[in-house]
């Protein structure tokens, strides 16, 4: 039958060497993080005199409450030096905050179980109730524990150099970018550089993130980067964002930035940034699929299909344009969809569409959208060229009050278990420091 134990109770426990004799006490625990699967225990760190030494796993006969026995006597007193890829259950993660990824929160690890499977011991669980502090216990309220299996959570480990050799969050993959930045403004500045620097690893996420980000938070964040960082998150974001973002920024830093944009995004910026920021003209997407009015309905689609680069909100519709960029009509891609492929688009589109002009406030295109059950509106100058579009996501985030974006979210389901295959062979152990 597999044994468990419980950090809590392991640490300060007597190490007991091979002979009888107590060498030392344990300090820590050492494990390896191996993506999906649990983390292997590779060693431990006893305190033997003054000093910290490591004890690799092999070493160790039994590892229990009472004492831990070694297999032998020797014990290397060389002092012990973390490597790259270790985590120290102790130091790491117990009384520390990990990522719970399916309620997608910062929660603390209180204590950690460990089972012994076959010969080798593996971190399972861990229990993220807070004890009761000791006027409870005095009255005798007993701790209950919430055991959750590891798999649920991401550490956030502090180390530098392990958490650039374990690699990206496996499990945070699944989160969605609005995930990700409701982590990073829960978190404290270690927690959030650690989160940002693997979310870095993949940039189009990261631009992503930043977008979701609250105003104060974005700010924040960026303002800890150089100019160039910055001017690379703010390449990938939306250039309507991206505007947002760097009128945020002070003043002295905007120009540096603005020089290190591509110049394609610079120029978007530069638009946008002309207009009021809570106006449609601030407020819009400058890149629009318009196509001429004798175009099939096949082409419209073809061209929907093969629009990549425009952000899928502002993808609803294709605009009928004429000599110009000007506005003639506009047809949704579901009319598209359900409309003969070889008729053009002049014969399905609607010739008199809702437009907006760039100073046109927020609320007002709010009205507008609700009124006709628009996603997306077309922004066009005094003489019906179209400038761009605003999406329903956009209006919504301006006009949502500040006091609904605080409140609490909606609670979460009942926790879910991964299903887990076989345990793979284990990956190399390290050697004895």
């Amino acid at each position: 039958m597999d044994r468990v134990v419980r950090l809590a109770q392991l640490l300060r426990t007597p190490v007991v060497g091979g002979d009888g004799e107590v060498v030392g006490r344990l300090a820590d625990v050492i494990a390896r993080l191996r993506g999906r699967d649990y983390p292997l225990v590779t060693g431990l760190v006893a305190r033997v005199g003054g000093r910290e030494v490591f004890l690799p796993a092999e070493q160790v006969a039994d590892l229990d409450a009472e004492q831990i026995t070694l297999a032998s006597p020797r014990v290397d007193l060389r002092h012990f030096e973390r490597r790259e890829g270790e985590v120290l259950l102790r130091s790491d993660v117990l009384g520390h905050r990990v990522i719970d990824v399916t309620d997608v929160e910062l929660v603390r690890a209180y204590d950690i179980e460990l089972e012994q499977r076959l010969d080798r011991w593996v971190l399972t669980c861990l229990d993220t109730r807070r004890p009761p502090h000791l006027w409870g216990r005095l009255r005798g309220r007993a701790a209950r524990p919430d055991w959750r299996d590891w798999k649920s959570f991401e550490p956030l480990i502090g180390h530098a150099r392990s958490a650039r050799v374990r690699g990206p969050f496996a499990r945070l993959g699944r989160l969605k970018p609005a995930d990700l930045a409701d982590l990073l403004e829960e978190a404290s500045r270690t927690e959030s550089h650690e989160i940002l620097q693997t979310v870095h690893a993949d940039p189009e996420l990261e631009a992503d993130v930043f977008e979701e980000l609250e105003r104060d938070s974005q700010t924040r964040l960026l303002g800890e980067r150089s100019d160039a960082e910055i001017a690379q998150v703010l390449a990938r974001m939306r250039a309507d964002d991206a505007a947002d973002a760097l009128n945020d920024l002070p003043q002295s830093r905007r120009e540096p930035v603005l020089d290190a944009l591509p110049a394609g995004q610079r120029t978007k910026v530069l638009t946008l940034m002309g207009f009021n920021p809570s106006s449609a003209g601030g407020l819009m997407a400058l890149d629009v699929l318009a196509m001429p009015g004798g175009s099939t309905v096949a082409e419209g689609l073809r061209a929907a299909g093969e629009a990549r680069a425009l952000q899928p909100q502002a993808l609803t519709s294709v605009y009928v344009a004429g000599e110009e960029q000007r506005l003639l009509g506009v047809v949704t891609l579901v009319e598209l969809l359900q409309a003969d492929p070889a008729a053009s688009l002049d014969d399905v589109a609607d010739r008199d569409p809702v437009r907006a002009g760039p100073d046109t406030d927020v609320e007002d295109i709010a009205l507008l959208m609700t009124d006709y059950n628009l996603l997306t509106v077309p922004v066009v100058d005094d003489e019906d060229r179209i400038l761009g579009v605003i999406t329903v996501d956009d209006v919504l985030d301006a006009v949502i009050p500040e006091d609904w974006r605080r409140r609490e979210p909606a609670p979460h389901p009942a926790h879910r278990t991964e299903e887990t295959g076989p345990e793979p062979a284990p990956h190399d152990m390290p050697p004895a420091s």
